[in-house]
């Protein structure tokens, strides 16, 4: 009797030595550098790319359009055209309005497709399938997103968007 006690003894503290040497292990991943880095050769994002492009190069456009009216301007007031002037003055105006307005429904139109294409089904289908393996094949509980998580300090050992973004290039072939 005394021999089973002690046996059941010993079963139970292995069992708890055994459960304490079990850490629990984060780990974190940085998805946007994941997605600019394993995503930026696709056919969406090169066509964001060339929509953001085509912007900047209309807002350039018209940036050196309302340059030119003011030296016309500044020109038409050194003459004393004061009709010429004030006319180039409106027009100045009216352009860097449109020019604002312009700059604001682009960047907004480009902000709202960069983060579809980020949250895309496909996109977010690989990227968790691949940390899930990660995170199983290395023994870590939980995986954290870098960037939004309110994280304050992690060690660098903890990091696997490199080995997320390798194993992805593999799997795709590149």
């Amino acid at each position: 009797m005394k021999r089973g006690v002690l046996l059941c003894f010993w079963f139970v503290l292995a069992g708890l030595a055994v459960e304490a040497q079990q850490l629990t292990r984060f780990a974190v991943v940085d998805l946007p550098r994941v997605y600019s880095s394993f995503f930026r050769d696709s056919r969406a994002v090169r066509e964001w790319e060339e929509r953001s492009a085509r912007i900047q190069a209309d807002i350039d456009r018209m940036q050196a359009e309302i340059q030119s009216l003011q030296s016309a301007q500044m020109d038409a007031a050194s003459s004393g055209d004061a009709a010429r002037s004030l006319r180039l003055e409106n027009d100045i105006y009216q352009k860097s309005e449109y020019l604002k307005e312009y700059f604001r429904i682009k960047t907004a139109e480009l902000n709202d497709q960069k983060n579809r294409l980020a949250q895309s089904g496909t996109f977010l289908d690989q990227i968790y399938s691949e940390i899930r393996f990660i995170a199983e094949s290395e023994g870590y509980s939980m995986v954290l997103n870098k960037e939004n998580t309110g994280i304050l300090w992690y060690s660098p050992t903890v990091d696997i968007t490199e080995k997320l973004i390798n194993n992805l290039l593999a799997k795709a072939g590149r």
